[in-house]
């Protein structure tokens, strides 16, 4: 799904299943996904919960440890809180949708194991099931059955498509068995011919577009937008944004041209909001405040350097006591002693020695003459050294009439400025509205992001979309079948939640289909969960029959890349390895004789 994993459930609502459960024929099920792992039970038994018991991120980071001695620290899943922080140290045992380290798959196995309250030690005794990739390598099929069967000892295990998964769950009593199924998720989209209830997988076909270069393309169009809020802009949001406000447009061109349109704009752009700090703000400390804080600094940086000082002298000291012990014994004669002492300190002469002592005993004199004139500025800052005005007015009132007036003659001419008292300076008021700056506006962008699927030429990508994939598929296959394929064109997945996608793809299916010519699309109930639904009714359905199951015998006498076919899985290929051909004696004469006369030298001369 596109939403991020962390919004769908939490870590505290993971409970250990009944006693009563875990004790039954009880059959797991895994969806692996490179974006999220849903992991639950199905079981007859109404006590198991119908929806998935746990879901969480695929994803792992391993912490380098602290300085102080602890170990790293491994977190998997939804531990690891927000991935932006982080997203430098997340691994993911998965390249697009399939497992290539497993590693880090046998640790999230680890964590689904713990976090449903089975014990993994020793053996796993349930059955498992599993999903994987749309014709997923032999060499990562055989890894994972060697995890399963060796590390975790399971009794068997079944693998599905998820895509075939979700078309098995929403099939209806009066839906054909055969379709097309468009499938779009995290990172790839597939196109799925069904024919007669199985997959034809030689003509399946994959597109290497989802939701995460969905994701990234809206993350560099916003980012070229709002340059200001570069930071900001996090894949995490975008996803969101992608999730929530982002649609697809039955008709692209048409669409960007009402976006020309003001009023268009002004009724269907969306606004969201950045986080911010009103401390952007500036200072809004008047003057005497600002004054205050600017003492308290002082007073702190005074206080620092005294006792910086005092540890220098302090030190310094010390070490002066220490060479004045070492001279005291070259004036009593203690030369042993003397020599030891000059080693210790890594002199080599008295002189050097004297010299030493002149310098440590001008340090500590300097200090202390810098302590002293120190504490002398502080008590000179603590009294207040405003002066009194004096009485200027040494005639008092014995000044003529005559007099005032001159004096008020001149006094225009040598008026001092008198200083403008200070203001307290009201809190700052911006000129703008600081929330509105934090604010992102989505016009085209929403229909810009999902497109690359139909138009992967936007993004730069020398790929076909979804509507030429799909006519080059159906082109592969005779009329009456191409007539039967577009009878359910379904579409799952969580890439195929944008709203508008169906009609865009029933818009497409008319431009290439022949004229007066029927056909329905269908989306699927949940496109995110009904893998999860439909791998648990076949769980259900074929607990107790062999057809779908790889046993450990199967595994041990076939190989870890053997699959058992059934209506959800893949096809199986069997790795064939080139004969020779066999050697007959004709073939071999030549090669004798020849292999004769090379080994006698004598013969040959």
């Amino acid at each position: 799904a596109l939403r991020p994993a962390g919004l769908a459930a939490r870590s505290g609502e993971w409970s250990v299943l009944p006693s009563a459960v875990i004790n039954c024929l009880f059959t797991k099920f895994c969806q692996r996904h490179w974006k999220l792992t849903r992991a639950g039970g199905g079981s007859p038994d109404p006590a198991v919960p119908a929806e998935p018991l746990l879901r969480f991120r695929s994803l792992a980071a391993r912490s380098r440890g602290a300085r102080g001695g602890a170990g790293a620290e491994t977190q998997v899943g939804n531990d690891l809180g927000s991935p932006e922080p982080l997203r430098w140290l997340l691994r993911s045992p998965f390249d697009r949708n399939v497992p290539v380290q497993l590693e880090l798959q046998e640790l999230l196995l680890d964590h689904v194991f713990q976090r449903l309250g089975v014990a993994s030690q020793g053996c796993v005794d349930h059955p498992i099931v599993l999903t994987e990739a749309v014709c997923n390598p032999l060499y990562s099929r055989q890894m994972m059955s060697e995890l399963l069967f060796e590390c975790y000892q399971v009794p068997k295990v079944s693998y599905g498509v998820d895509s075939l998964y979700s078309f098995y769950h929403n099939k209806r009593q009066n839906w054909p068995c055969s379709g097309l199924v468009i499938s779009s998720g995290y990172q790839c989209t597939h196109i799925l011919p069904v024919l007669e209830g199985r997959l034809d997988a030689k003509n399946c076909k994959r597109i290497n577009l989802g939701g995460c270069q969905a994701a990234v393309y809206l993350q560099r169009l916003l980012q070229l937008k709002y340059p200001g809020h570069f930071a900001a802009i996090t894949l995490s949001r975008m996803e969101e944004i992608l999730h929530e406000h982002s649609y697809i447009a039955e008709d692209y061109i048409e669409e960007l041209q009402k976006w020309r349109s003001p009023e268009y704009y002004e009724n269907n752009m969306h606004k969201m909001q950045l986080p911010f700090s009103n401390k952007l703000l500036g200072s809004t400390l008047t003057s005497e405040e600002k004054q205050e804080r600017r003492q308290q600094q002082l007073r702190r940086l005074q206080e620092l350097n005294a006792r910086r000082r005092e540890e220098k002298l302090q030190l310094d000291q010390e070490r002066l006591d220490r060479l004045l012990y070492v001279q005291e014994l070259l004036e009593d004669g203690q030369m042993d002693q003397f020599h030891k002492a000059l080693v210790e300190l890594n002199m080599d002469s008295a002189e050097e020695l004297q010299s030493y002592i002149n310098k440590l005993s001008l340090s500590v004199e300097q200090t202390k003459q810098k302590i002293l004139q120190a504490e002398v500025n502080i008590e000179v800052d603590v009294v207040d050294s405003k002066p009194e005005t004096p009485d200027l007015d040494p005639l008092g009132s014995e000044q003529s009439l005559e007099d005032v007036e001159s004096i008020n003659e001149f006094e225009p001419l040598f008026a001092e400025e008198q200083p403008e008292v200070e203001k307290p300076v009201a809190a700052v008021q911006p000129v703008f509205n600081l929330a509105e700056y934090h604010q992102l506006f989505l016009g085209t962008e929403r229909i810009r992001a999902p497109e690359i699927v139909f138009q992967p030429s936007l993004i730069g990508e020398d790929q076909a979309g979804i509507a030429e994939t799909m006519q080059y598929v159906l082109e592969r296959y005779s009329k009456e079948q191409q007539a039967i394929l577009v009878q359910n064109v379904f579409l799952t997945g969580g890439n195929t939640m944008y709203p508008g996608l169906k009609a865009r793809v029933q818009k497409e299916l008319l431009e290439m289909r022949p004229f007066q010519s029927s056909f329905q699309v269908h989306l699927a109930s949940s496109p995110v969960l009904d893998a999860w639904y439909g791998a648990r009714d076949w769980a259900v359905e074929y607990m107790t029959r062999e057809e779908g199951w790889i046993t450990r015998k199967d595994y041990e006498e076939k190989g870890g890349e053997y699959l058992k076919e059934h209506c959800a899985s893949n096809v199986y290929v069997p790795i064939r390895l080139p004969k020779q051909a066999p050697r007959t004696a004709e073939a071999l004469a030549p090669s004798r004789a020849l292999t004769s006369s090379a080994g006698n030298p004598c013969e040959q001369a």
